[in-house]
């Protein structure tokens, strides 16, 4: 697609109110694809302005004819869902079978799922004798970032419209071309103008501006934890309400009795898959010392199979953050079993698929998150509840059992919000969110739509 150069406003695309612009790059070969206007608190201004003057027209729409809208929206993406592939293989630099199958897939799956919900959800009950009401929050902001750039938006943006709401999104500076892509989705469903707005720019400028706006009602944001915990103190400070998907360690449990060569396939491919760069991602292998050291093997043997075929991390800095921890590693006495330092290709963004043994619960690469291709392999003997559980995380992990039931009961005991049961399947229904530092709230499903709704009752 070709870039826009303004913001997606009021139902238009409109001049940015300055001229800085931001370079997008393919991480693959490292060639500037397209800029996009770097926003200021002047544009977001603007943008709050058009959601807040369209947010009682859409509150009063009745929710069958949002439901309808929000399919319409469905139907675009997947009309276009070629070229959403196509865009974020550009900017992200995901395989493109990878980009077709969940970056364009997944998304069309939970809008599909918010137009269902919308049409179907209790937006009013009685409680004995009292009415309740389901009201949206209001005007949201909405602050995604580029590791799922459309997926991200998806699961905030659909959500706040099938309750109600108005959105103001600001999305990841490394990926804005998707976001301009679904904005033109948004604009060809024919939602009305300013129910969805779009400022692009950089996160300290515009997406501080959008956090601090005092006519915004609710900030839903994704990433780091560290920038989590700012937006969560300035929504604080104004008792705004706040949803935060933050950060994740998540640990892969191999209980002894488990299928141990499918367990560690599966875990080695959720790490790479993304090139790593995804917040559930079980980057903690745990392993019985019964098992450990064939364990290790198969993992080597698995992560040497992708070899130069995972795609590349976002950016330059990017690459040099997933260094950094594999150097921590190697000095902090972590033995390096496949990958390192040392890059699969001259041009790219590209990290080696890197296994680690060896690790030991406090190691740095055990404890913080890294968002590369880096799998921690780490020993356990009776200790591996107190071993997943010790991280300031809790998004997401998996445990694998020869029976359900032991896999279950040692979930029950994880302090995390996601777990998948001998590698469970997605379900764009089921509630995600953390645990501890990994965030306040949920995404997905029913427990997604409450997010963005507000309750009232009349007593009789």
């Amino acid at each position: 697609m070709k870039a826009h150069h303004g913001m997606y406003i009021g139902g238009e695309w409109r001049p940015a109110a300055g001229a800085d612009t931001i370079e997008v790059v393919n991480p693959v070969d490292e060639q500037v694809i397209g800029r996009v206007p770097a926003g200021t608190a002047a544009d977001v201004g603007h943008a709050v302005r058009a959601a807040r003057a369209a947010l009682p027209g859409w509150a009063a729409t009745p929710p069958t004819e949002r439901a309808a809208k929000l399919a319409a929206l469905r139907d675009v993406l997947v009309a276009r869902k070629d070229e959403i592939a196509e865009t974020v293989t550009a900017e992200l630099g995901s395989p493109l079978p990878f980009s077709q199958a969940v970056h364009a897939g997944v998304p069309i799956l939970v809008a599909g799922s918010y137009a269902e919900l919308a049409a179907t959800y209790a937006f009013e009950e009685k409680v004995g004798n009292s009415t309740v009401y389901h009201e949206p929050v209001g005007v949201v902001g909405a602050i995604t970032p580029w590791n799922y750039p459309l997926h991200q938006i998806v699961a905030k943006v659909a959500p706040a419209l099938a309750a109600g709401c108005t959105v103001v999104l600001k999305p990841a500076e490394d990926t804005p071309l998707t976001a301009q892509l679904f904005a033109e989705a948004v604009a060809e469903a024919g939602l009305p103008a300013g129910v969805f707005n779009l400022v692009t720019g950089l996160g300290p400028v515009a997406g501080q501006a959008l956090a601090e706006h005092p006519d915004v009602d609710l900030v839903s944001f994704t990433g780091s934890t560290a920038v989590g915990r700012r937006i969560g103190a300035t929504a604080g400070a104004a008792v705004k309400r706040v949803a935060l998907e933050l950060g994740g360690k998540s640990a892969n449990v191999i209980l002894p009795s488990a299928d141990l060569a499918k367990a560690v396939n599966v875990g080695v491919a959720n790490v790479m898959s993304n090139s790593g760069q995804t917040c559930s991602a079980w980057t903690r292998m745990l392993v019985h010392t019964s098992q450990y050291e064939e364990a290790v093997g198969l993992a080597a043997a698995a992560a040497a199979k992708y070899g130069d075929r995972i795609g590349p991390v976002v950016s330059a800095k990017q690459r040099s953050r997933v260094r950094s921890y594999i150097e921590k590693g190697i000095a902090e006495g972590a033995r390096l079993v496949v990958g390192g330092l040392e890059s699969p290709r001259e041009q790219g963004y590209f990290v080696s698929p890197t296994v680690f043994a060896d690790v030991t619960p406090d190691m740095t690469i055990a404890q913080e998150e890294i968002f590369g291709p880096v799998l921690s392999i780490i020993r356990y003997e009776e200790e591996a509840v107190r071993i997943a559980n010790g991280t300031v995380y809790g998004l997401a992990g998996a445990v694998w059992a020869a029976e359900e039931a032991e896999a279950v009961a040692f979930a029950r005991r994880l302090d995390t919000g996601q777990v998948d049961i001998n590698g469970g399947r997605f379900n764009p229904l089921a509630p995600f969110g953390g645990y501890k530092q990994s965030g306040v709230g949920r995404e997905l499903g029913s427990h997604g739509l409450t997010e963005y709704l507000q309750t009232k009752s009349l007593q009789f």
